[in-house]
C-alpha cells in the first residue's frame, strides 16, 4: 500500500516550488489534495510572485497521477477563506488527515532600516498564516477522529537567526513555538505536529535576488554568520524538502511529534 493511501492533505503555497513538489509527492503516495496559493504578489519581494497558471499546472500534474484535487486562489492571511476551503474539501472528500503549512515569503534588510509594512507583512504571512492554516484545519481533523499529521515549513532561520532578515528569523522561530505548543495540545487527538527547516532551496524564493545580494555586499561580516555547507550539492531541490514532508505525513513517523527536522546540509549545526 502507498504511504498515504486514502488520506487527504491540505497544502498552502502549492503553485510552485516546495508546495508543488509536496503536492506531487503526496499524490504519488495516494493522497487526495486540497490546494491553495495566493497566485499573485502578497508583499514586496525581490523575486517574481507565483501565478494562477502555475497553480493550474500543479493541479493538472496531480490529476495526471489519478488523484482528486480541490484548489483555490487564496491568501493565508484570510482565515475565513481558509475555513471555507477546508469545509469544501472535507465535504467533497469526507476527511482531512494531513496539513502542510508551506506558504511563505522572504525579503531582506537590516531591522532598523525596515519600514513597518515589511515587518508586518512577514509576520502576517509567515507566522500568522501558519496559525490560520492550522486553525482552519484542526477542528475538522478532530471531528473526523482519524488522527493526522501537521507539518509547518520553518527554516534554518527558525533554529539559528540569520543577519539581514530579522523579521524572517522572528517569524520562523515563532513557527517553532507554535508547533511545539500545538503538538502538546493535539496529542490527545492523535494529531502529530512537526516543523521542517530547509536551508537554500532551488526555487524563485530560495535563490539570491538583488536585495539579498546588496545586503551581503554592503555588510561583508554577514557572510561568516551564515555558516557553511557540509557537502555538495550546496542547495536543495524542492523534492528534497517534499521527501521530508512525506516522511512526517506518513505512518513512517508515527511516533514523531513536536520535532524540528532540519533538511539543511548541516547548516544549522555549523
Amino acid at each position: 500500500m502507498k504511504r498515504v493511501e486514502g488520506k487527504v492533505a491540505l497544502i498552502t503555497g502549492a503553485a510552485r516550488g516546495q508546495g508543488r513538489a509536496e503536492a506531487l509527492a503526496l499524490a504519488e503516495e495516494g493522497a487526495d489534495l486540497i490546494l491553495v496559493d495566493i497566485a499573485g504578489t502578497p508583499a514586496a519581494t525581490d523575486y517574481a510572485a507565483a501565478t494562477e497558471a502555475e497553480l493550474a499546472q500543479t493541479v493538472a500534474d496531480v490529476e495526471k497521477l489519478g488523484r482528486r484535487v480541490i484548489h483555490t486562489v487564496g491568501d493565508v492571511r484570510d482565515l475565513d477563506a481558509l475555513e471555507a476551503l477546508v469545509a469544501k474539501g472535507v465535504s467533497a472528500f469526507g476527511r482531512l488527515d494531513i496539513v502542510v503549512a508551506n506558504a511563505g515569503i522572504v525579503s531582506w534588510g537590516r531591522f532598523w532600516e525596515m519600514d513597518r509594512t515589511r515587518w508586518q507583512d512577514m509576520i502576517d504571512i509567515n507566522l500568522t498564516g501558519v496559525f490560520n492554516t492550522m486553525r482552519a484545519a484542526v477542528p475538522s481533523m478532530i471531528a473526523s477522529d482519524n488522527g493526522g499529521s501537521i507539518i509547518a515549513t520553518s527554516s534554518v532561520s527558525g533554529l539559528k537567526s540569520l543577519p539581514g532578515q530579522a523579521h524572517y528569523s522572528s517569524a520562523k522561530a515563532g513557527v517553532v513555538g507554535l508547533v511545539k505548543s500545538a503538538a502538546i495540545e493535539l496529542a490527545p487527538y492523535r494529531i502529530r505536529v512537526n516543523s521542517i527547516h530547509p536551508w537554500g532551496v532551488r526555487t524563485p524564493m530560495g535563490e539570491m535576488g538583488p536585495d539579498a545580494v546588496k545586503v551581503f555586499a554592503d555588510n561583508p561580516s554577514y557572510q561568516a554568520a551564515m555558516g557553511q555547507y557540509w557537502f555538495d550539492p550546496p542547495i536543495s531541490e524542492p523534492e528534497d524538502i517534499a521527501r521530508a514532508v512525506l516522511f512526517l505525513a506518513s505512518d513512517d513517523s508515527r511516533t514523531v511529534t513536536g520535532i524540528q527536522l532540519p533538511v539543511d546540509h548541516g547548516a544549522s549545526k555549523i
